[in-house]
């Protein structure tokens, strides 16, 4: 493999009517969708987005966000979660990271219910057990085996990386901007959204035709290209599969897509 077509800068990618653009209030944001254990991705694009980020805004810290789905079906969901505490040790950043669908399932597996291990293995559970360095035990084995599995699991995850999934937060705001990881129910306002949708919610808010409080910068329904329209903006391009990491940078009313992208050669 070959790493190419590391940065992709689209400028001015849609704008509000005049006198009413969506802006950051004065803060640089990055956003970063789901990186699905693409390590090999996300170094790459932590690369190039941190030192623009910090050009852009010398006097105050830049925002990073991830927008959640750090684990599953990639290779390296442990070596994700390292790189992201390892940032949030910087002085010259902010990071927040937002809670996706899979880390609530591997949470499920690892906190409520063993007996999950094989719903949230076939979701892609199974490569994230392995870059723990547990081999998890075949899907049709009996409650026992995921039991034992679901302990030795535990004893791998340290507890520095318990403590960023259990601290992980639900939603961000920046100005005129909210992060979240699924999406937002149409109607409802942001204080009242169900923890469910946050995480979960695809067609009813993709499909939705009313603007809603703050424009929606979203991952979790990958696209093969970033969408960007009037209510929302989808980041997720299905690292794990397309090979294509994005980020959005947000500076004011400025706008800027990051792509990394690992393509294969014949």
């Amino acid at each position: 493999m070959s790493l190419s077509s590391r940065l992709r800068p689209l400028q001015d990618l849609w704008r509000k009517p005049k006198g009413t653009l969506a802006s950051t209030w004065g803060r640089t944001v990055a956003a970063i969708g789901d990186i699905h254990g693409r390590l090999d991705l996300l170094d790459p694009l932590l690369e190039e987005v941190i030192p623009v980020a910090l050009e852009l805004d010398p006097a105050t810290r830049p925002v990073m966000i991830f927008l959640g789905d750090y684990v599953d079906r990639g290779r390296a969901s442990k070596g994700v979660i390292d790189r992201i505490l390892e940032l949030g040790r910087r002085d010259d950043l902010e990071v927040r990271a937002l809670k996706g669908n899979h880390e609530q399932a591997m949470l499920q597996f690892l906190l409520e219910d063993p007996g999950f291990g094989a719903v949230w293995c076939g979701q892609g559970g199974a490569q994230t057990m392995v870059s723990y360095g547990v081999t998890p035990p075949r899907m049709e084995t009996d409650d026992k085996a995921w039991e034992i599995a679901r302990e030795a699991f535990a004893q791998a995850v340290p507890p520095e990386h318990m403590a960023f999934l259990a601290g992980l937060e639900l939603t961000a705001t920046y100005g005129d901007y909210v992060f979240v990881h699924a999406g937002m129910r149409p109607g409802i306002p942001l204080a009242a959204q169900l923890e469910r949708d946050l995480l979960w919610i695809r067609q009813d808010f993709l499909s939705a035709t009313k603007p809603f409080e703050k424009v929606v910068v979203h991952g979790h329904t990958p696209e093969k290209e970033p969408f960007v329209g009037p209510s929302r903006i989808g980041i997720d391009t299905g690292a794990y599969a397309t090979g294509v990491l994005t980020a959005i940078l947000l500076r004011d009313t400025e706008r800027t897509l990051m792509q990394a992208k690992i393509s294969r050669e014949s």
